[in-house]
């Protein structure tokens, strides 16, 4: 009798652990209708840097300062991100170019609640391809860019995931107090960029991100141009793809381009300042 008991006992604790790691397992529901959370504030600081280093190659390198909203601030709130972006870049001609890099970026917990680190590298391999067409006095650019990237959450024993991000983004610069994109030029740059992903981790979230951008810059010299616009976008969590992210992001930027070689070696301008 004592056996049977004990063999029911068995049988119970195991049909409720079962059932117990059923429920833990099982999968994100889908929502009827997409579900829009409520936009975001965030402000990036950005610098591009074009540095010549040899008759066809150059070095990209860029640092972003990222900050986002808390509860209390809107915009400029605390930190979320830094990015160190660089590449070695190849001149095809005046209007194409390639590159090739790393890039590390360091994720802030923005979460004011989370007990879980506070800080979290990620790690991601990029190689771009760039387009440029003139258009009267105006320039339009053609941008692929392809991201294989590792990241991962802030909780302890989180794993790192690989991804891979599928970038097109369409530009335009449009002077408005000139003829052409030259010093002492105010320009508009309205541009679209799509972001998809891909990877084991995205079942039902391919779309990233979607960004809407419009930008003022003054060209102050060939070499040093400043920008600041407003960017709005929208992406569907990777977590429950019927679940869309929103943000407001004022955008300010810096872009430079020194060329320390020497006169007689350098070739016409490119156009490399994006």
């Amino acid at each position: 009798m004592r056996n049977c008991r004990n063999s029911f006992l068995a049988v119970v604790v195991l049909l409720f652990g079962c059932a117990v790691f059923a429920q833990e397992s099982e999968p994100e529901v889908l929502p009827e209708t997409s579900q829009y959370k409520d936009p975001k504030t965030k402000v990036w600081v950005n610098t591009y840097g074009n540095i010549r280093i040899g008759k066809r190659f150059f070095w990209d390198a860029q640092t972003h300062f990222r900050f986002q909203e808390t509860k209390s601030t809107p915009f400029i709130g605390q930190i979320g991100q830094i990015y160190n972006r660089h590449a070695i870049g190849y001149i095809f001609n005046k209007k194409t170019n390639f590159r090739l890099g790393g890039v590390v970026r360091i994720n802030f917990n923005t979460d004011e609640d989370s007990e879980d680190k506070n800080v979290v590298p990620e790690w991601r391999i990029w190689h771009q391809y760039q387009f440029a067409m003139p258009f009267y006095s105006a320039m339009f650019y053609h941008r692929i860019r392809i991201e294989h990237r590792w990241s991962k959450g802030f909780t302890e024993n989180s794993d790192y995931i690989f991804r891979n991000r599928w970038r097109y983004m369409f530009r335009a610069k449009i002077p408005l107090n000139n003829n052409k994109l030259s010093p002492k030029t105010i320009y508009v740059a309205p541009e679209a960029e799509l972001i998809m992903q891909s990877g084991k981790e995205v079942v039902a979230s391919p779309m990233e991100d979607l960004r809407l951008t419009t930008t003022i810059g003054y060209i102050v010299t060939p070499r040093l141009t400043f920008a600041a616009g407003v960017l709005y976008n929208q992406g569907q969590e990777r977590y429950n793809g019927g679940y869309y992210q929103q943000g407001w992001t004022l955008r300010f930027h810096m872009y430079y381009s020194p060329d320390f070689r020497r006169v007689k070696k350098k070739l016409p301008d490119v156009h490399l300042t994006d």
